[in-house]
């Protein structure tokens, strides 16, 4: 009987799961130095600053199990604009950095293996009140967020990016990560790809939670033109390409 294809690609699968790999031949074991654990900026760039995790007083509290038992995806938002105190508390969940270290890791408020973190958060701005629509990246270090540019259009270019999913052009903002998968590679070689995709969903996991302190929904999004995807949040699709993303809005 022929394999399919879907057995050939299951045996490739399990095929690489079951090779060792030769941990003393890592770029850390080899005495290189840890790549930056977030992506450089330029000094003079436009920066904003969010909403101190400290000061998240006016967000109200709600019951982890009501989160849980809550939660669930939506394509459907209404008008109603997310507040940056909103944005920077849901951007803290997903990607904030608890403790920085000096040895090239952070204990952020998600898991990943080693602490590698081989995540960049870019958010495509539709709705959010104080800010204009464009896109911009989420400095975790700093908790700021870096304007990459602006644009009017940002709406109509994501959805395109994505296969033409139009609900996404009413929601109020839409999370775009990115994978840097050498920061991973450098602690575990080609076993690091694995852990970069648990992390994606780690994150977006939190955002879904977290979304219910906003009174606001999330559908996380898979189907997406990867060239386009990786034009609009301008990366080269080779040592950075986009991963995952998800839109969100106001839904009560």
């Amino acid at each position: 009987m022929q394999e399919s294809s879907m057995e050939r690609n299951r045996g490739l699968m399990k095929d690489s799961v079951r090779k060792t790999v030769d941990f003393s031949r890592t770029d850390q074991n080899l005495g290189v130095a840890p790549p930056p654990i977030q992506k450089p900026y330029s000094p003079g760039a436009e920066r904003i600053d969010l909403t101190p995790p400290d000061e998240f007083r006016s967000l109200p509290g709600v019951d982890l199990f009501f989160a849980i038992a809550n939660r669930q995806s939506h394509r459907q938002f209404n008008n109603s604009s997310l507040t940056l105190e909103e944005l920077s508390f849901l951007l803290w969940a997903t990607q904030g950095i608890r403790e920085p270290s000096n040895s090239g890791h952070a204990r952020r408020t998600v898991p990943s293996a080693g602490a590698r973190h081989a995540l960049e958060t870019y958010i495509c701005v539709l709705n959010v009140k104080g800010l204009d629509k464009g896109l911009y990246r989420y400095l975790p270090l700093e908790h700021q967020l870096l304007v990459e540019y602006r644009d009017e259009r940002a709406a109509d270019k994501t959805a395109r990016a994505a296969f033409r999913q139009d609900w996404m052009a009413d929601a109020a903002v839409a999370f775009i990560w990115s994978a840097i998968p050498y920061r991973m590679e450098w602690r575990y070689g080609l076993a690091a790809h694995k852990a970069i995709l648990l992390d994606a969903g780690h994150v977006c996991q939190n955002l879904y939670l977290a979304c219910e302190v906003a009174k606001a929904g999330a559908c996380a999004v898979a189907a997406y033109d990867q060239d386009l995807m990786d034009e609009l949040v301008r990366v080269d699709g080779q040592e950075e390409f986009v991963i995952y993303l998800a839109a969100l809005g106001k839904v009560s």
